[in-house]
């Protein structure tokens, strides 16, 4: 991944704005997440500051990635926009003092620096955005018996037999 490198204070302290777009399979840790890498994320950054006067960047990224679902183990397509708001402090101490002050929990104090990777923001931004377990809101209809085998089809009909009757010629009673 080419790194896109930033001094975030002042990118922050000049009111910046940067956007482009980022392929999948130039993200290392995010190609490994996806069922493929052929997917292309659009991202914005602006800089700025907020009402105590710390530095803050925000980040909007937008896309699609291409995940593996863990109930029915077919590809899907994550529609992503992802938006948030990051304040930079000094040190990591700064950034506990820089916590203690803020009230809102939608926002998260990172140590900024004078060397900062958008690229890796971007990247980060898009695994946290990734559910932990992905899964269809509704899997596609994947019938098991004509996969495994004809158990459980009526030969004759083409429908489906009930499970308990599957059973019960199983266990010989019928």
């Amino acid at each position: 991944m080419q790194a896109f490198v930033i001094d975030a204070f002042a990118f922050c302290r000049l009111g910046e704005r940067r956007s482009g777009s980022i392929p999948v399979a130039d993200s290392p840790r995010l190609s490994g997440e996806c069922a493929d890498t052929n997917s292309v994320l659009e991202w914005s950054l602006s800089g700025g500051t907020d009402g105590l006067g710390h530095a803050r960047l925000a980040l909007n990224v937008t896309g699609s990635v291409n995940l593996m679902c863990q109930r029915c183990l077919h590809p899907f397509a994550l529609d992503l926009n992802s938006e948030s708001v990051l304040i930079l402090a000094r040190s990591e101490e700064n950034a506990d003092e820089i916590e203690a002050l803020l009230e809102d929990d939608e926002i998260d104090v990172v140590v900024g620096s004078k060397a900062f990777n958008i690229m890796d923001l971007i990247e980060d931004e898009v695994l946290l955005a990734i559910p932990q377990s992905p899964k269809h809101a509704v899997c596609p209809d994947v019938s098991l018996a004509s996969a495994n085998s004809t158990a459980g089809v009526d030969a004759g009909s083409g429908k489906k037999e009930s499970p308990f009757a599957v059973l019960k010629k199983i266990s010989g009673r019928t």
